[in-house]
């Protein structure tokens, strides 16, 4: 495949950029990023099945949504779920509607989409501002970037606000223009930009405003561009806004009145109080009930970034050079190229999010919308390729490449070190039942369970941990080799493959941990009794705890299921409606119906297994356990005589 060559003129020096209006893209510049992005994200569409936590909470949304037909209020559960605007979960619906009998394939295209989305936006920016070589750099970036991948394995709205709010600032970009000529397509700029902010605060909320917003002014005040305000068409923009926004916030509004209070809550809130205050006001000064958030210490969460871009954060170094060095031209901004105004734009951008989240309550991901910026900035300081005595900026991309050699060559021999000792322990498919849990992070760090692994369980990751040894054993020399011989862009390309391969082995080893992850086979096994005679249908099936310790579950037998001790997070603040459904039990009540009327089946996680024994005693059958999790019934199985006796 041929590729165009890096450019050797300088990033912010917009005489090279080439116009888009008037030049295709390179037909192998696209092949290339779709034959990335079908590499590392359709494939991995098809497993593992829905996760326990997040992903089968949010997807239960979806799914309730078509169950049910309310597509104002969404409900977990049986339960009102207050907490998210609906946009992710209408665009799931469609997506499981189209595809019924693949439900994990279901919710998971659209995050694929996202990300496809976000690498071709950020090539076309890329491409405006700093030129074709740039551009495919910030493609590539995006599709293989860890974070990126990592945050989309599961269901969360923050990819596909990161889109919306990129695609805003870029139309604001547009719409500011002096050089873009006055067409009928040009002049439907601002209209885009306030339609796409509106769907962004359909998809989280008012964080996508305060981003925008602030960015906006900040930008144009600082180039000047405050005085042509009307070219935003703000008065016929605002109303847009309003129009596809307002009406589910009135509607939810409307619909979810007269709360009976308790558990923190004033009698009579509602969906106003619940989503405005709670939610978004609360939420930033820590005081959200419930207190169900944690923060991440300050050191963590600017280091992690360097995780979450990587490999190309290793890049940052040059970055920062070639920002130095044209800081005098940053500082022209009244006369800054176009060049020259997107590193602005995408800088202010990123520093009021990062900003935001080291103040607020956060977790790891809800800082994903600086990825797409970033990653852009790291590929226009690429494109700005060093002279033949330009010793500092070769030092700084050599040190890139040295870093990835010496990266690639510890994380080889640490997965090379474990294959050779796990050569002989037996293959295990539950990896869960042989992890150490030596509770690093308290698990809430994504990769939390990394540092549970322990020999027999690497037995259970030998082929994604062989695919990563080979990747960063062959992968980061070559790139080295190929950066030597001044060939940058065979070096990046290398990079990006050694990435690509990493991320299909993380998948694989994703799928090797999903018996641990997902409840999804227990839901099976209810089904699969059910359907051989052994349990009645309609058995009354409980989840002991909090519901997304399993709440792939409820998702996959596609009904809810009764709580024990469970009235807690996002199911806190909907139980407190007058016409919520009676589907929550204390442990008292439980021990109370156990053994007694209809058979009972009752998940239990892990963590609560000593609880239930304490509580329960002997007086139970285990059906099932998987990584630590358990299945019991309080009766023994019925067989299939007695099942018509009883019918």
């Amino acid at each position: 495949m041929s590729t165009a060559a890096p450019s050797t003129s300088r990033p912010f020096d917009n005489t090279h950029v080439d116009a888009p209006e008037s030049r295709s893209w390179p037909l192998s510049h696209v092949a290339l990023l779709l034959s990335l992005w079908i590499a590392i994200f359709i494939t991995a569409l098809a497993g593992p099945p829905l996760l326990d936590d997040a992903d089968a909470t949010h997807a239960q949304a979806a799914q309730a949504m078509l169950r049910t037909g309310d597509f104002v209020t969404l409900h977990v559960n049986g339960i009102r779920y207050l907490e998210k605007p609906p946009l992710p979960y209408w665009i799931a619906a469609a997506s499981l509607h189209l595809f019924p009998s693949y439900p994990a394939f279901a919710i998971h295209l659209p995050l694929a989409l996202t990300v496809l989305g976000l690498a071709l936006l950020g090539y076309a920016w890329s491409r405006r501002a700093f030129g074709s070589a740039a551009a495919l750099y910030a493609g590539i970036f995006v599709l293989t970037a860890a974070g990126v991948f990592l945050f989309t394995r599961v269901f969360i709205p923050d990819a596909l606000l990161s889109l919306l709010l990129a695609l805003s600032l870029y139309l604001l970009q547009r719409s500011l223009d002096h050089n873009t000529a006055d067409t009928l397509f040009s002049r439907t700029f601002p209209y885009e930009m306030w339609a796409t902010l509106a769907l962004a605060v359909l998809t989280k909320g008012l964080v996508a405003p305060v981003f925008f917003g602030g960015t906006a002014l900040l930008y144009m005040f600082l180039t000047g561009d405050l005085k042509h305000w009307r070219r935003l068409r703000p008065i016929t923009g605002i109303l847009l806004f309003l129009i596809i926004a307002a009406p589910w916030h009135i509607l939810a509004g409307l619909h979810n009145t007269g709360s009976r209070g308790g558990f923190g809550f004033a009698p009579g809130h509602g969906f106003f109080w619940f989503y405005f205050v709670n939610e978004h006001l609360l939420r930033f000064l820590g005081r959200r009930i419930p207190r169900d958030y944690n923060k991440l210490p300050a050191t963590l969460y600017w280091l992690l970034h360097l995780v979450w871009l990587f490999p190309w954060s290793l890049f940052t170094p040059a970055a920062l050079l070639v920002a130095w060095r044209r800081r005098r031209d940053l500082l022209s901004l009244h006369t800054a190229s176009l060049a020259q105004r997107t590193v602005l734009l995408l800088g202010l951008f990123s520093a009021i999010i990062l900003a935001f989240f080291s103040l607020s309550t956060n977790q790891e991901y809800y800082t994903f919308p600086v990825y797409l910026p970033l990653l852009m900035l790291l590929a226009a300081a690429l494109a700005y390729q060093p002279t033949r005595g330009d010793t500092p900026l070769r030092r700084c991309l050599s040190f890139a490449f040295a870093a990835f050699f010496v990266l690639g060559l510890a994380i080889s021999i640490a997965l090379g070190w474990g294959l050779w000792n796990s050569r002989h322990l037996p293959f295990v498919s539950d990896i869960g039942a042989l992890l150490a849990h030596r509770g690093v992070g308290d698990y809430t760090l994504s990769m939390s369970h990394f540092f549970d692994l322990t020999g027999p369980s690497f037995a259970a990751l030998r082929l994604p941990a062989a695919l990563a040894a080979l990747a960063f054993a062959i992968g980061p020399t070559v790139a080295f080799i190929f950066y030597r011989r001044r060939r940058l862009f065979s070096a990046i390309f290398t990079m990006s493959i050694t990435s690509a391969v990493f991320l299909i082995a993380a998948h694989i080893a994703l799928c090797r941990f999903a018996p641990m992850l997902s409840s999804a086979d227990f839901a099976a096994n209810i089904q699969s009794l059910e359907h051989n005679g052994s349990i009645a249908p309609g058995t009354e099936v409980m989840l002991f705890g909090d519901q997304a310790y399993g709440s792939s579950i409820p998702f996959y037998l596609g009904h809810p299921v009764l709580l024990v001790d469970g009235r807690s997070t996002s199911m806190l603040f909907g139980s407190t409606f007058p016409d919520a459904p009676p589907i929550f039990l204390t442990a008292q009540q439980l021990l109370a119906q156990w053994g007694h009327g209809q058979r009972k089946i009752l998940f239990v996680p892990p963590d609560l297994r000593d609880q239930v024994d304490q509580l329960l005693g002997s007086n139970k059958l285990l059906l099932k356990e998987t990584s630590g999790k358990a299945l019991y019934t309080d009766r023994a199985l019925d067989t299939p005589s007695s099942m018509k006796d009883s019918q």
